[in-house]
């Protein structure tokens, strides 16, 4: 499944084989549990997705709200989407040597982790960066990022 026609993350579940939706729903409750409060669960671009409201973030350049994490189901693997990383390349160095510390392959595109499977993953990591941006601060990053590009 590459994107997704579901409304809720409950439709998005039942679409996914069995292995995998077990796999995607242990991110889920992840996120649930580890990013700061404030953020929201949607369903957007095709994928679960964990935004900053309107209401908080204000306009953005698509009128559509910040996602900082999203949760894909992809044919061959699994995608996590981790925007707070991706934002800083501190950060990003940051979660990569976690990463290595925990001797597991990291596939990882620019803000994108990639697994075949949950036992892939490096859970401590993830979770790391799950909890380190509260929606305000993701909010300053991306007007700041908006500013460096004009």
């Amino acid at each position: 499944m590459v994107s997704s026609d579901a409304r809720t993350v409950q439709q998005y579940l039942a679409e996914l084989p069995d292995e995998t939706r077990a796999d995607v729903l242990k991110l889920v409750k992840l996120a649930r549990k580890w990013l700061p409060k404030g953020y929201v669960e949607a369903m957007a671009w095709g994928m679960i997705c964990y935004q900053v409201p309107l209401e908080v973030s204000g306009p953005t350049y698509n009128k559509q709200p910040l996602a900082v994490v999203g949760i894909a189901a992809q044919k061959r693997h699994i995608s996590l989407y981790l925007l707070s990383i991706y934002s800083s390349s501190k950060l990003t160095e940051e979660f990569k040597k976690r990463w290595k510390w925990s001797g597991k392959k990291l596939s990882m595109g620019k803000s994108c982790i990639r697994f075949k499977e949950i036992n892939d993953a490096d859970i401590d990591t993830i979770t790391w960066a799950l909890g380190l941006v509260k929606p305000k601060e993701f909010v300053e990053i991306y007007n700041q990022a908006k500013n460096r590009s004009r």
